[in-house]
């Protein structure tokens, strides 16, 4: 940093060429900013070029407006955040400096969380953490990311009963135990997306990565993916209010270990959880059911239908996938500004909406008296 600012570069002469680009950052990101932030650093050392490179490298993405940064640490969202600051308010529809960020793990809260078995094939309610002292997985060292991946397998080893289970690393399984994890759809593989990559996020693979499931294969723990651990409760059918709890009582008892061994998760009464990308600050939660609408799928009110209840579809194979045929991956679209019971209220109330309008297609009645004229 110090050779660039002796030679005396002219910030123009360094800014990338965003011309073509069609993200969250390259849209935030001006000349001005660019000359306030570009020799700044985090006391790690992260940087403001390493932030914007996976959006730099990367100008478009064919389903979703992408963010185009990522955090390398927990102080990058305050060095930088003349330029994180903006992108987080736009990506998150408006989200001011000084908003205050709410939780709620308690599952008592929700109402009505057994959804129809004949429309919802199945129920997820997956999160991000990040462990306080140690660099995002961009960022991180090997050091560090073994450090995360003992500190997790420790936290889950320690568990009991429905939450006992194994972990799995992805540099030691056997054949066999690949075999059923790909069966089971739990494996994830080496990041080949140019987003991820990109990111630095594939560095040492498969060094320090691995999976952990319970004995029920419905309570998972991705350890440094895309960030330090993911967490994910799961189910077959529409008992989305079972998932939930799960998935609350889990993350509790994993975080109630961690904390006993003297570290704590990223969290902030701002910026809520922190983790990797800004989309996914705040509760990083996404509650989803895999849902069969075969009539209202045909109709073209669907996404301003999913506006409105704060939904989003996916296809049912991931970020990366469109929307094909009449089942649909349904979540919400929000995940900074609520709190987890909200967000997974929406589902709940969304799913159920839209399951009736599709009994009324069934029926040939019209949906227009269910159709939602303003957004929650």
């Amino acid at each position: 940093m110090a050779n660039r600012l002796q030679k005396n570069y002219d910030p123009k002469e360094d800014f990338p060429d965003l011309s073509k680009h069609n993200n969250w950052m390259a849209k935030c990101l001006t000349p001005e900013i660019y000359a306030q932030l570009r020799d700044k650093e985090t006391p790690s050392g992260y940087t403001l070029d390493k932030i914007i490179q996976t959006g730099v490298d990367n100008p478009g993405h064919p389903f979703i407006m992408t963010v185009g940064a990522v955090a390398g640490d927990e102080e990058s969202y305050d060095v930088f955040g003349p330029l994180l600051d903006p992108v987080i308010d736009a990506r998150h529809g408006g989200y001011a400096k000084d908003a205050k960020h709410k939780t709620d793990m308690n599952p008592a809260n929700i109402k009505g969380g057994q959804l129809d078995d004949k429309y919802v094939l199945s129920s997820r309610v997956r999160t991000g953490r990040s462990i306080r002292g140690i660099c995002l997985p961009p960022h991180c060292t090997r050091a560090e990311r073994r450090a995360i991946e003992t500190i997790g397998t420790d936290a889950l080893g320690s568990l009991e009963g429905e939450f006992s289970g194994k972990y799995y690393p992805l540099n030691g399984m056997t054949e066999a135990e690949q075999d059923q994890l790909i069966d089971d759809h739990f494996l994830f593989d080496k990041p080949v997306s140019p987003l991820l990559t990109c990111a630095g996020m594939a560095r040492d693979w498969p060094d320090g990565r691995g999976i952990w499931h319970n004995s029920a294969k419905n309570f998972l723990v991705w350890i440094n993916e895309e960030d330090h651990y993911r967490v994910i409760s799961m189910q077959k059918g529409g008992n989305f209010g079972e998932v939930f709890t799960r998935f609350c009582n889990g993350i509790n008892m994993v975080e109630a270990a961690i904390k006993s061994k003297g570290k704590e998760f990223m969290w902030n009464e701002h910026l809520g959880y922190v983790l990797t990308c800004p989309s996914n600050l705040g509760t990083g939660l996404r509650a989803g059911v895999h849902l069969r609408i075969p009539k209202l799928s045909t109709d073209a009110r669907l996404d301003e239908i999913l506006d409105k209840l704060r939904l989003q579809k996916r296809g049912t194979g991931g970020v990366d996938t469109a929307t094909t045929g009449d089942t649909f991956d349904i979540s919400n679209a929000d995940r900074l500004g609520f709190s987890e019971v909200e967000l997974v209220q929406f589902v709940i109330d969304g799913v159920n909406l839209m399951i009736d309008m599709e009994k009324r297609l069934e029926k040939g009645e019209s949906i227009d008296g269910l159709v939602p004229t303003t957004r929650k």
